[in-house]
């Protein structure tokens, strides 16, 4: 099974790199309050296709660098 990630590219200043958020909802365990946060990829693009703004879904696949661990599966949204 393939780990898929759904998320709005925030940075395109690298090469062939792209930061991508994920924004996530939690309760909070005593006030029950709804908490949104966001969690950054470092996806790999090989074709430098995608732009900020952009709406992309992620793929996990095998260590590429320090810290790219995801590659661009498909554009969403432009």
């Amino acid at each position: 099974m393939m780990r898929k990630r759904i998320g709005i590219i925030l940075s395109d200043k690298m090469n062939k790199t792209r930061v991508v958020g994920e924004v996530v909802k939690r309760k909070h365990k005593i006030y029950k309050k709804n908490i949104y946060y966001t969690r950054k990829y470092f996806v790999h693009d090989e074709q430098n296709k995608s732009n900020k703004g952009n709406t992309v879904e992620i793929i996990f696949t095998r260590p590429l660098s320090k810290k790219k661990r995801w590659n661009l599966f498909k554009i969403i949204k432009f």
